[in-house]
């Protein structure tokens, strides 16, 4: 059985709307491709200070989360399997800087269907796009 692996995601969006995409490096695992930024769940940690850890860590920032989880899909890759809980979140205090990624963008949900997003994430983007 392949290793499942809990991951927490931040849909992090501006007053404008807009929604924040971070682009994979290359030396990352799916490279060069978009993700809601986040990471692993550490045992006995809860899902909602994963990820203000998370983003602290990746993006230099401090988020305050949603209560409630907006999408929880799992995606099976090849070599393990990533249960995926996005959470809607703001930023309250810096500002998102890439520590990781490649790249950071900041999209309108009508126009994130244009990336190339890792296959994890698709389902929660799917359902962003899929909201207004």
């Amino acid at each position: 059985m392949k290793k499942l692996v809990k991951v927490v995601a931040a849909i992090i969006e501006n007053e404008q709307g807009e929604i924040l995409c971070a682009l994979r490096s290359p030396e990352m695992s799916t490279p060069n491709m978009w993700e809601l930024p986040g990471g692993k769940v550490e045992v006995n940690e809860d899902i909602n200070t994963a990820l203000k850890r998370e983003i602290d860590e990746e993006l230099d920032c401090r988020i305050e989360t949603a209560k409630e989880v907006f999408n929880d899909s799992t995606h099976e890759y090849e070599t393990f399997t990533v249960n995926l809980l996005s959470i809607k979140c703001k930023v309250v205090e810096g500002s998102p800087a890439p520590r990781e990624h490649s790249k950071l963008i900041w999209l309108k949900r009508e126009n994130l269907d244009s990336l190339k997003w890792a296959p994890a994430d698709i389902p929660a983007v799917q359902q962003l796009i899929d909201e207004k």
